[in-house]
């Protein structure tokens, strides 16, 4: 069996970039990706999803996202077809569709098993990001809900939902965009655990990835800084501003077959409820190594796993990098990661 100098785990933007920093290396590498095609999460973005910053500040590494042929930032398609032919100008060695289904230690290497068959690799980079593993609170009575609940994760557009009543629970990003669509055409509330923080209207994605590296620092320098929670005034978020949809309730307590019961007893007939309420990191695949913590995580140093050394990880949030786990902090994440896994990496004879 070939044992690759590193087998890229994931091919969205975190994996992509990581296999341009690779190249440049000189670095031997393969890239398994469970997509049946290009652009990661990006393919499953909702309808009218859109980037928080232009084009040109949403970039991987060695090439410009080109401007989009219409007014506002780019939206889901166009990413998409950007990753598409990202891959295609570098000539990418990307495999797909592959799911790995476990990473387990060998004495000179990492094996990987998978529904395409066996790999292995010197060293190997997660790069699975959070899409496969959205969060759903557990909330009393919620298995015996007779209506429809959705994640964010799979929500596409507001038309199945016109004329119902729908909880929109989740106070991020998503809940606010999500809302703002829904509203128009159901009977929207809002539901959050408090009331959402809104960005001034000028402040787009630029200064949310500034702030999450002033995160990075703050523990050194003591200084407040936002976080990727505070909401972006996208335009459709104002226009539902304008129109007063975007008050909130805090959340129910229960659920039950036809609704919800409210903190104060009042029950409430709900069709559906979409939550916006998150992702943990999709590391299933990495439980046989046991370096998958409590909390969900991996225990790193750098973006490197404490317990097994020859492990990286990458894009899943700030604890693998500032913004890592979005577009523009992709590329800083990468050559940060392959930076240190070159100089960590003894030589090999040729």
């Amino acid at each position: 069996m070939t044992v690759h100098d590193v087998i890229v785990i994931g091919g969205g933007q975190a994996g992509v970039s990581l296999g341009w920093y690779l190249r440049r290396a000189g670095l031997e590498y393969l890239i398994l990706d469970a997509g049946d095609g290009p652009g990661g999460a990006w393919r499953h973005g909702w309808d009218s999803l859109r980037l928080f910053s232009p084009a040109g500040y949403s970039s991987l590494p060695g090439w410009l996202m080109p401007p989009p042929d219409h007014p506002g930032h780019p939206t889901r398609d166009d990413v998409v077809d950007y990753l598409t032919r990202y891959e295609a100008r570098y000539a990418l060695p990307i495999r797909r569709p592959v799911r790995v289904r476990t990473v387990t230690a060998r004495p000179d290497h990492l094996a990987l098993a998978t529904d395409q068959g066996a790999f292995a690799a010197r060293t190997v980079i997660s790069a699975t990001g959070t899409w496969s593993n959205p969060f759903v609170p557990d909330i009393p009575g919620r298995d015996g809900f007779g209506g429809v609940q959705l994640h964010s994760a799979h929500y596409r557009d507001p038309d199945a939902f016109a004329g119902q009543t729908v909880l929109v629970v989740g106070g991020g990003n998503s809940g606010a965009q999500i809302m703002a669509e829904v509203a128009p055409v159901a009977r929207a509330l809002w539901v959050t655990t408090q009331a959402p923080q809104f960005l001034p209207d000028d402040v787009d994605g630029r200064v949310l990835f500034e702030r999450a590296v002033a995160r990075m620092k703050a523990p050194q320098a003591q200084t407040p800084v936002g976080g990727f929670g505070d909401i972006v005034v996208v335009p459709p978020v104002l226009e539902a501003r304008a129109r007063g949809d975007l008050g909130t309730v805090r959340p129910f307590r229960e659920m039950t077959a036809t609704g919800v019961i409210w903190p104060d007893g009042a029950e409430m007939s709900v069709d559906a409820i979409i939550w916006c309420t998150g992702f943990r990191p999709a590391l299933d695949h990495l439980t046989g190594l046991g370096v998958v913590e409590p909390d969900g995580k991996v225990a790193v140093q750098g973006q490197r796993s404490i317990r097994e050394p020859r492990l990286w990880l990458a894009g899943y949030g700030d604890w693998t990098g500032p913004g890592s786990a979005t577009l523009m902090g992709a590329a800083r994440t990468a050559r940060d990661l392959v930076s240190a896994l070159v100089a960590a990496t003894p030589s090999r004879p040729a």
